[in-house]
């Protein structure tokens, strides 16, 4: 074989690789990899087909603050329904002036600042942000506002983190658009490298010149990185086929071949382990992007001794089998979390969305399902990402029904406003009457009507809940005040209460202890000092009042009824005695005329005293007192009614006889 066939054999097995190369997989766009959907979409891509080829390069990312923007929507949403509080642990507690200042310092080196430094600022000025948020609305519900009439005041600090974050977006898309132009650029220095190496390969002059030219132009091609994604198959393509002809055409001695061979193969073998060390990387996606570099490198070595071909490229593709199905692992694991997650966020939804609010018709009821739904935010804010596709639809879900809910009850209390300023009027009118009532020492009558007041006090609505606090500590504290002046002046009456029963008992005792053997003066004179002595005596306590009374009334009676009936006896028969001694007929008429009148006042006067006892009460000591006078008359005039009609009867007798006889 000669020279010129030895370096088409060269040429041959050159090309037989570089085929291997661009046939065994379609090579992926290049595409910016910062979120989790992109980045999964590198990895379908990647490992759509058996990897059995080398894979183009990744070109490195420029992070761009849109992105990040889009990834961090739903948790900037989510503080606005309700304000989030993330836990960062810092080592040393942080202000908002000092992450502002420390962002300020990233922005000054916008084009390598690293997604993770920003988000780290971000969520410790946002913890900060929340926590004063909390405290200023706590603050203002407890001093008597409304939870509708909340607005945060205007931070300062927020407004400026805010423009320091767009001034680095700004910058970054600054840097991605020159790294298109630069992309550009790039494009056309490497279609004039083809260019040149197709002019090599159709007329070549010196062995020893033509091959330096045409390494100057691979190094070059080296040294050019990025180019606009959709030319990138193009371009590899083209400079394949041409270095491929060039290999086939140029008539190297076997020294330079087999020179470039070894030095190929030195590189290749030094890629393959860096590979292989790939696996125990723990971090799958940085794996994955050193991979695409090596990849990158790999393509642009040149090729290595024909025999050794398959044993180096299979050595390499196996390494890199298993950094690519770590790489997809790891996504389809995010994939099956993020379902997950998609599927709690739906039922989250869902309860919001099957409120009733017919069934909340107070402000217990709103304020027990606001709760509800509040933790329901919480809850939200524990649970990770929904797929990306659906992640932000999902979100303006759960969103529009929190706003319909709050909407609903702001409407709710709008509608009740109007009637609580009349409720408070009605309820310092209550007040007035409290205070005005609550000095006096009519205990009884006080108590009564304070009951009432807080009766009606009870059946009165709401008041705002700006007042409702002192309009309520207004009203009790005249009522407390009352109750306990009340209680200690009954305390120590209530002491002598049981002492007057104790002694009502001893008189009635007493009472109870005439008989009729005891002479009816004397008995007559006791009964009256006893009764004299149990109307000095103050009140018993109310649960003995009706059956003490009782006692003694029925006492007393008795004792009357049997005086009574004792000295009528004793006047009929001295009446009689008188009668059968009287001399003449017309003394008895005259008695008995003078018997007959007092027999009529008598029925008069008891006829008086019996309609007077309709109209008295016996509600207080003075009205018991008289009650019992009267009633002691009236008794008494029975009895003489009673004895003068004997009387009469008695000379009705006796004139019967006188006539008979």
């Amino acid at each position: 074989m000669n020279s010129h066939d030895t370096n088409n054999s060269i040429g041959q097995g050159e090309l037989e690789e570089n085929k291997v190369v661009a046939e065994a997989a379609p090579i992926p766009e290049q595409e910016v990899i910062p979120t989790t959907e992109s980045t999964e979409q590198a990895s379908v891509e990647t490992t759509a087909a058996p990897v059995t080829a080398e894979l183009p390069q990744i070109e490195e990312p420029v992070k761009s603050a849109i992105v990040e923007e889009t990834q961090a929507e739903e948790a900037k949403a989510i503080e606005e329904v309700q304000p989030e509080e993330k836990e960062v642990k810092e080592p040393v507690k942080p202000t908002k002036e000092s992450i502002l200042a420390e962002l300020k310092t990233l922005a000054e080196d916008a084009e390598n600042v690293t997604k993770h430094a920003i988000d780290t600022l971000k969520q410790s000025f946002y913890k900060i942000h929340n926590s004063q948020f909390e405290a200023a609305k706590k603050a203002f519900l407890e001093g008597g506002g409304e939870e509708v009439d909340f607005f945060p005041p205007v931070d300062e600090l927020e407004q400026e983190f805010k423009q320091v974050l767009g001034g680095i977006k700004e910058k970054r898309n600054q840097l991605a658009a020159q790294l298109e132009k630069q992309k550009e650029e790039n494009l056309l220095i490497k279609q004039r490298i083809i260019e040149q190496l197709r002019t090599l390969v159709e007329s070549p002059e010196d062995t020893s010149k033509s091959y330096n030219e045409f390494k100057k132009l691979q190094q070059q091609w080296k040294e050019i990185k990025l180019v606009p994604q959709g030319k990138i198959n193009e371009l590899w393509k083209n400079y394949q086929l041409y270095v491929e002809k060039f290999y086939d055409i140029l008539k190297l001695n076997n020294e330079f071949r087999d020179y470039d061979f070894k030095k190929n193969l030195e590189i290749k073998n030094r890629l393959c382990e860096s590979a292989e060390k790939l696996a125990e990387v723990a971090d799958p996606i940085s794996a994955f992007y050193q991979l695409q570099k090596l990849h990158q490198e790999y393509r642009e070595t040149g090729p290595v001794a024909k025999d050794l071909r398959d044993e180096v490229w299979n050595r390499f593709k196996e390494a890199s089998a298993v950094v690519n199905k770590r790489h997809q692992d790891h996504f389809e694991g995010i994939k099956e979390t993020e379902q997950l997650n998609l599927d709690q966020k739906t039922v989250i939804c869902e309860i919001v969305e099957a409120i009733d609010y017919t069934e909340l018709k107070t402000i217990n009821d709103w304020e027990a399902k606001t709760k509800e739904v509040i933790a329901l935010q919480a809850k939200w804010k524990t649970i990770g990402f929904a797929p990306m596709k659906i992640n932000l639809k999902v979100f303006e879900r759960f969103r529009g029904a929190c706003d319909e809910f709050f909407k609903k009850k702001g409407e709710f209390f709008q509608t009740i406003k109007g009637s609580m300023s009349e409720n408070l009027e009605k309820k310092k009118a209550l007040c007035e009457q409290a205070e005005a009532l609550k000095d006096s020492t009519d205990w009884k009558v006080a108590s009564d009507k304070f009951i009432q007041i807080q009766k009606e006090w009870r059946e009165i609505g709401l008041t705002p809940r700006k007042q409702s606090k002192a309009i309520w500590e207004r009203f009790i504290a005249a009522c407390d005040y009352f109750f306990d002046q009340k209680n200690k002046a009954t305390s120590s009456q209530r002491s002598g209460e049981v002492e007057n029963l104790k002694k009502k008992r001893s008189i009635i005792e007493q009472l109870e202890a005439i008989d009729e053997t005891m002479d009816s003066a004397e008995a007559d004179e006791l009964v009256r000092e006893l009764m004299n002595e149990w109307n000095t005596i103050g009140h018993v306590p109310f649960r003995d009042k009706d059956k003490i009374y009782k006692r003694y009334r029925a006492a007393v009676d008795k004792i009357f009824a049997m005086l009574n009936l004792n000295h009528s006896k004793r006047k009929l028969s001295n009446f009689k005695e008188n009668i059968s001694a009287s001399k003449g007929q017309q003394s008895v008429y005259k008695e008995r005329e003078k018997l007959v009148r007092q027999y009529e006042n008598l029925k008069s006067e008891l006829q008086t005293y019996e309609n007077n006892i309709g109209f008295l009460t016996a509600s207080s000591k003075k009205g018991n007192n008289l009650l019992t006078e009267i009633s002691r008359k009236v008794d008494k005039l029975k009895g003489e009614i009673e004895l003068v009609a004997q009387k009469i009867k008695v000379i009705d007798e006796s004139m019967r006889e006188e006539k008979e006889a």
